[in-house]
């Protein structure tokens, strides 16, 4: 493994151990170049078969972990929500996608599971994001998605 610090070709490996989720290995390792010495963490994952998101227009494209990442992220800013909790849901609705399908899954299933996941964890980052995903178009759709919510909770 390179040095990201110094590109030295080799690096140590200090610690191992299982990622919060199961399946993945972090591992802590060194630089061995004297002059650098420094520490960095890698995660090691599991390579899995491709799996294609087919979108709305039927284009396809390969299934990309960070999308979902960023689009949690964004929606969960300056809520109390740690980034632990998020990488949770991501790594769970991943699971579930690879659970269920095989090689090619519906972007309205992705959006779909990301909406349950948030509404469960903040109704203000579910709101957000649902306004994104289904387009909302004006104040009205947007107060009727809040009120349903709101019945929901009750």
């Amino acid at each position: 493994m390179k040095c990201p610090y110094c590109d030295a070709e080799n690096t140590r490996v200090v610690e191992s151990r299982p990622g919060d989720d199961g399946t993945t290995i972090r591992r802590r390792r060194e630089c061995v170049n004297e002059a650098c010495g420094r520490r960095f963490t890698t995660y090691e994952r599991l390579e899995q078969r491709p799996l294609m998101v087919v979108k709305k227009d039927m284009e396809r494209e390969e299934f990309a972990r960070e999308k979902i990442y960023r689009g949690l992220m964004r929606a969960c800013e300056k809520r109390p929500i740690s980034v632990e909790q998020i990488e949770a849901v991501c790594s769970e609705i991943e699971r579930s996608l690879r659970m269920e399908y095989e090689r090619e899954v519906p972007s309205s299933a992705i959006g779909e599971r990301v909406m349950d996941a948030l509404k469960q964890l903040d109704g203000v980052a579910y709101v957000r994001f649902a306004s994104v995903y289904r387009e909302f178009r004006d104040v009205e759709t947007l107060a009727k998605e809040v009120l349903s919510l709101l019945g929901e909770k009750r």
